[in-house]
């Protein structure tokens, strides 16, 4: 088994449903509070052990690359004039760019979530990888992302983080796995139906937020590539469903003790601010306050 130091972001979306604020600022560098929302994924990567890190972008996104690029020494030479009391926050911006590795592809090609893909497929050469997109992620305990990298450890196959849909509406945003349990919460796949409806979901497990693939996914996206028609999406589910019909052991991994943050839907995305302002102890306690008072007002 190689080992798994490498991860795919996919951050080249207009974010249109946040217009006008997207217009010239990245969806993914929205802030939760005081950190943007792609900074979290890029943390739990490296908790969980990734090392290089591979972000596909696209129009209007150069402040991700500055972002974790070495601050600027006008930003330094500022807080450093502030003496102790900023010193946290120079240790803070300077410790941003190195997390990790970071490698910048601009996205060329169809729309759809294969085409980042098939962008850095020449870097990622045959190795595994966690494939993840920047406005949306899971809160978990562990992380994620270390579930799904020790349970391809222990299985040795493609892991797809997963959540049991709650909400009817649901069954028509995300992709709904089946397959034979392993145990409780995992399951071998064998079908993966992007966007069902209730009527024809085959599970209420909805697969998530990130995948953990091995490099022959390259070889079926290949392929659902020649097959697409004039004005399609390329997207990623039919060649994972492909696989899976070829006998390549893909597994769900339902994600434990985890709440899904939609940072690309307008209320889900000030709900997560919220829930990450209450748990902060420099201003929890006070923002509680505040909001118990306007509610009842």
């Amino acid at each position: 088994m190689k080992q798994l130091t490498k991860a795919v972001i996919a951050a080249a979306g207009f974010g249109t449903r946040f217009l006008p604020q997207t217009k010239a600022m990245p969806k993914e560098m929205l802030p939760i509070v005081d950190k943007p929302i792609i900074q979290y994924l890029v943390e739990e990567l490296v908790e969980a052990g990734i090392k290089d890190i591979i972000i596909v972008t696209g129009y209007s996104k150069r402040s991700i690359e500055d972002h974790f690029d070495t601050p600027n020494e006008d930003l330094l030479a500022n807080l450093r004039a502030g003496g102790e009391k900023k010193a946290p926050l120079v240790e803070q911006v300077e410790a941003i760019a190195d997390l990790a590795n970071f490698v910048y592809v601009r996205q060329k090609g169809v729309y759809g979530s294969a085409t980042p893909l098939m962008n850095v497929r020449h870097l990622i050469g045959d190795e595994p990888f966690i494939y993840t997109y920047a406005d949306d992620f899971i809160v978990a305990e562990p992380s994620r992302f270390t579930q799904m990298v020790n349970l391809y450890k222990e299985l040795d196959g493609p892991v797809f983080s997963c959540m049991r849909i709650k909400d009817e509406a649901d069954f028509k945003r995300y992709g709904v796995v089946a397959g034979e349990p392993v145990r409780d919460g995992v399951l071998k796949m064998t079908t993966i139906i992007e966007k069902p409806g209730r009527e024809n979901a085959p599970s209420d497990l909805a697969s998530v937020s990130s995948y953990l693939l091995t490099p022959d996914i390259f070889e079926y996206l290949e392929r659902s590539s020649k097959e697409l028609k004039q004005g399609e999406e390329f997207q990623v589910q039919p060649a994972m469903q492909q696989m899976m019909q070829e006998g390549k052991a893909c597994y769900a991994c339902e994600i434990k003790n985890g709440r899904y943050c939609d940072t690309g839907d307008k209320l889900e995305y000030v709900k997560t601010v919220v829930d990450f302002a209450l748990k902060r102890q420099d201003i929890g306690p006070a923002f509680e306050a505040y909001l118990k008072e306007r509610i009842c007002k």
